[in-house]
């Protein structure tokens, strides 16, 4: 019997990583202090924050301290099981009702974070032959929950609603057909067309699962996100969020009709088989839910930021890939060279991140900024020009 050359896991692995190194596409973890700043400190050197989901600035909030502290000294540190064993702790009760309240929702349910709601609750309304239909876009743990399903997994072109149509076209109606889309998208910063896809999921029968993520705490008249900026928000079957961006805390959330709820109770993996959040975090995002909807002036300075910054941008000829929201990004190409702006911008004081493949196609590496309403104009004033200087220095702009 003839025997085949030996596995050799490290070797392999190393080959792997060299590969990545070469084409600039390794991650290393960076230590970074202030985070929750407007300037914050990496390597001993203090630079802008434009790197920051914390949108409205509540990451460092007093409020939420106290409240975290306030429930470490009420509950304890940290959860003693899952929640459907001995977990789950009155806060869970306050903060949810506090939720459903601020969501006008029938019912809703708190998730450990992000990736495991959307992983979870794809994977647990979908069987075997049903369809999910999700934006090219969409964020990786959509496209993971979909996988997960084991459904037929139909991903549209961005915003293209006629490619959609004609893959729901394609189903079978005795089917389930799922839609999802990022509201947000948070690699662009454009909006989903979310009117025009509820009259898609009307016509074909299908739910819609929209991810709130980077919207929740910023649209709608308390804060509520983006359906309910558009009215839309009884036309969505399935409204997730996180706690851990707008909202400066930690965690996730689902909300719906209550038979939704109930049924992802008993059949959403990763909330019956994760330990309960602890205590502080759920003082946190009860304390964020309430605080959002007494500050909208925050919402409207954030919006104000993020117009000029886009604007200012725009007007020195960067592609920002159509961005119209907080997240502004612009497009570089190459990995290399994407790296290089990013280090060349952290040189002039500039917290940068460069964003490469797989998060984006390749060859639109890209500088993904993130404006706050806790940054000042003279500060975004005085970044616009770096970034302008320096894309003219290396030929992205004229």
């Amino acid at each position: 019997m003839k025997v085949g050359k030996q596995l050799n896991w490290e070797e392999e692995i190393n080959a792997e990583l060299y590969r990545l190194e070469e084409i600039s596409q390794k991650r290393h973890l960076i230590t970074t202090r202030f985070a929750e700043q407007p300037w914050l400190m990496i390597n001993g050197r203090k630079m802008l924050n434009l790197a920051s989901n914390n949108y409205l600035g509540y990451a460092g909030d007093e409020r939420l301290k106290k409240s975290m502290i306030e429930a470490v000294n009420t509950y304890g540190a940290g959860a003693t099981a899952s929640r459907l064993i001995v977990g789950n702790h009155p806060l869970y009760e306050k903060a949810e009702t506090a939720l459903v309240n601020w969501k006008k929702a029938e019912a809703g349910i708190i998730i450990n974070n992000g990736y495991t709601a959307n992983l979870g609750i794809i994977s647990a309304l979908l069987r075997r032959d049903d369809f999910v239909f999700s934006d090219k876009l969409n964020h990786a743990s959509i496209v993971d929950g979909a996988v997960l399903s084991r459904a037929k997994h139909q991903r549209y072109r961005h915003h293209d609603l006629n490619h959609l149509e004609a893959l729901l076209k394609k189903a079978p109606t005795e089917k389930r057909k799922l839609i999802v889309t990022d509201t947000i998208f948070s690699m662009d910063g454009d909006l989903a067309h979310l009117k025009e896809i509820v009259v898609l999921k009307e016509r074909y029968n299908a739910i819609l699962m929209i991810d709130e993520a980077h919207a929740s705490g910023i649209y709608g008249k308390n804060g509520e996100g983006y359906a309910h900026h558009l009215n839309l928000q009884n036309k969505v079957d399935i409204q997730m969020g996180t706690f851990s961006k707008a909202l400066g805390s930690f965690g996730a959330y689902v909300v719906g009709k209550k038979w939704l709820i109930d049924y992802l109770t008993n059949r959403m993996r990763g909330f019956i088989y994760s330990t309960a959040l602890p205590p502080a975090i759920l003082g946190a995002a009860k304390a964020a839910i309430e605080i959002v909807q007494e500050e909208p002036e925050r919402r409207t300075l954030l919006q104000t930021h993020a117009e000029y910054f886009r604007e200012s941008l725009m007007d020195y000829g960067f592609n920002i890939c159509g961005s119209q929201s907080q997240i502004v990004p612009i497009i570089i190409g190459e990995n290399e060279k994407t790296m290089k702006f990013a280090g060349c911008l952290q040189k002039e004081g500039i917290a940068a991140i460069p964003v490469r493949p797989p998060t984006v196609p390749e060859n639109e590496g890209r500088i993904r900024f993130t404006v706050t309403a806790v940054h000042v104009k003279q500060d975004l004033d005085w970044a616009i020009k770096k970034i302008a200087l320096v894309g003219k220095e290396m030929g992205v702009i004229g």
